[in-house]
């Protein structure tokens, strides 16, 4: 079958099957003649797996080492435990990272509603941010670190 068939069978867009291919987590045949990309009908579960992984918070690497593994004849489950334990870490870390932030939102708009607005000057562009970044230079660098991960 071709892309267009095994999107519509996989639930998926033409340009998700194109892009899994170029990843190479679909090996697609050549038609002779014609070098169009010929799928199999196993793609249609390959790709269904795929995206219940992404669903679970796999990445397309994690779901590359799986699909390796799986294509070798060896299990996929150790990797794929191991894999879930990093990705759900990581996850942690990041639901902390988002409360920390909303904490931090929090403690702006409460000494934010109490203080005056001012015009900016030679010194200060928003004096409001700049008081909450003098309060905490370090979370700056965080927030920077955490927006480039994201």
């Amino acid at each position: 079958m071709r892309v267009k068939e095994l999107a519509q069978r996989s639930g998926v867009a033409p340009h998700v099957i194109r892009y899994y291919t170029r990843v190479g987590l679909l090996h697609p045949a050549r038609e002779r003649g014609n070098r169009y990309r010929a799928y199999a009908l196993t793609d249609v579960q390959r790709v269904r797996f795929i995206r219940r992984a992404r669903w679970l918070g796999f990445n397309l690497s994690d779901v590359g080492t799986i699909l390796a593994d799986a294509d070798q004849g060896l299990s996929p489950c150790p990797e794929t435990r191991h894999l879930i334990q990093l990705r759900a870490r990581e996850n942690h870390r990041r639901l902390m990272a988002v409360g920390a932030l909303q904490a931090r939102m929090e403690d702006a708009i409460a000494q934010w509603s109490r203080l005056p607005d001012r015009l900016p000057d030679h010194a200060s562009l928003c004096y409001l941010i700049d008081l909450v970044a003098e309060a905490d230079d370090q979370g700056e660098d965080d927030l920077m670190r955490d927006d480039l991960l994201t």
